[in-house]
């Protein structure tokens, strides 16, 4: 017998509410069970689930997900042909489709690609790649209805067009590879809790972060695998902020940078040690690297700003400890004071 399964689904769904929603289909009830058990204790994440194909594309439409986790082999169903007709419905066309395979097939995994899937897991992943690929394509999705919502605030009415600019400038601040903050926002933000800092006399911390050996890694799986363990590495540091004032960007290239207001040394060293913990326990394979799996090397820096210090200096030393961290094996953070 099929189900449909909603976890606090409202009869009438609309895309003001901007949720991380998961609709899971999968006719075995294992897999919906532990994927259930994978996202329980996230309380920014719907999860939804249908065991009967022919239900869901109805069930899609009803419950507007900002992911889909598509089975391939069900009874009564091809799961490429499912994708095909998300593809071809207006309401969904444009929703994330994450492939979640018991096979790890090439030529399932291009052609799954071809029809219209966004990525590919093999089941079951482990809990930390699910939840970053979750987030990263239902950030996107969301990203793209709030852009499209701010549009058409600015056609509907005058009188919301300083709010719908507010909007639109918080979507130019997002790195479109990644969707975490660009350069433009690092900027901003450094200058702003520089000027904070110095006002209230409190640390800030950054970290520079640069995958380790990343040229490699491109040259060995080609440029989408990159673009993948980019938005791999970009989940992690984000995930490792705790506190809103925290900042993760795309510095540049494969470097990312995290600024960290009102957080002193040992602080801005436990987070790095986290972030570096999180991105090896992934386990992208990297046979190029001397860890065999994909790492970083992180430089911090942290001072109390103060006039006769420029923000541009703060940034520099964390480069050098970065360059450090390099030269003494990567897959490490080294400080500023331990370098001096």
């Amino acid at each position: 017998m099929s189900q449909v399964i909603s976890a606090g689904a409202d009869q009438e769904l609309t895309f003001t509410a901007f949720k991380v929603r998961v609709l899971l289909v999968d006719d075995q009830l294992l897999v919906v069970e532990a994927v259930r058990r994978m996202l329980a204790d996230q309380p920014d994440i719907e999860f939804h689930f249908v065991t009967d194909a022919l239900q869901a594309m109805d069930c899609a439409l009803r419950l507007q997900p900002s992911v889909i986790l598509q089975d391939l082999v069900m009874p009564n169903a091809d799961g490429f042909d499912l994708i095909r007709h998300y593809r071809g419905t207006e309401k969904l066309m444009h929703v994330p489709v994450i492939v979640l395979s018991a096979k790890e097939e090439p030529k399932l995994k291009a052609h799954g690609f071809a029809v219209g899937a966004n990525d590919y897991l093999v089941k079951l992943p482990d809990k930390l790649e699910l939840l970053a690929r979750v987030r990263y394509h239902s950030g996107a999705y969301i990203s793209r209805l709030q852009r499209d919502e701010a549009f058409r605030f600015l056609r509907e009415s005058q009188k919301n067009l300083a709010d719908a600019n507010i909007e639109l400038q918080k979507l130019a601040a997002l790195d479109s590879l990644t969707g975490i903050a660009n350069r433009r926002r690092f900027d901003e933000t450094m200058h702003l809790e520089w000027q904070r800092g110095q006002r209230q006399r409190r640390p800030l911390s950054l970290l520079l972060c640069d995958i380790d050996c990343f040229k490699l890694y491109n040259d060995s799986f080609g440029h989408l695998a990159g673009d993948l363990c980019l938005k791999k590495a970009a989940a992690v540091l984000t995930a490792c902020l705790k506190r809103p004032t925290d900042l993760a960007a795309r510095y540049g290239g494969e470097e990312f940078a995290i600024v960290l207001p009102d957080t002193d040394a040992a602080g801005a060293r436990k987070v790095a040690e986290q972030c570096l913990r999180q991105l090896e326990e992934i386990g992208m394979e990297h046979p190029q690297s001397p860890h065999k799996v994909v790492t970083m090397s992180i430089g911090i820096a942290t001072v109390v700003p103060t006039a006769e210090v420029a923000e541009r200096d703060m940034i520099d030393s964390a480069d050098r400890a970065l360059y450090v961290a390099k030269n003494d094996g990567r897959n490490r953070a080294v400080s500023v004071a331990e370098i001096e």
